[in-house]
């Protein structure tokens, strides 16, 4: 399966089949999962939610408000986030 793209997740059965994607990408060695270490994955994820502010003035758009294609895009960009 292929990960849906973050932006497309809009509700909870989204995030749900979003998340199993995720782990099914991770367990095939997809290359876009590098973090697959559960304390680099987390330490990541926490590095990209505190820095997602910049991501978003790069991308010229406000911080949205918490909602389950915001928590999925921390999950992606946690994969790969240095």
């Amino acid at each position: 399966m292929a990960i849906i793209p973050a932006v497309d997740v809009r509700s909870r059965e989204d995030f749900i089949r979003f998340v199993l994607d995720l782990s099914q990408a991770a367990q095939k060695g997809d290359p876009r999962t590098t973090n697959l270490e559960l304390p680099r994955y987390l330490e990541a994820m926490s590095a990209w939610t505190r820095d997602m502010p910049g991501y978003f003035a790069n991308e010229r758009q406000p911080v949205p408000e918490p909602n389950w294609a915001l928590f999925a895009m921390i999950l992606e960009a946690a994969l790969t986030y240095e």
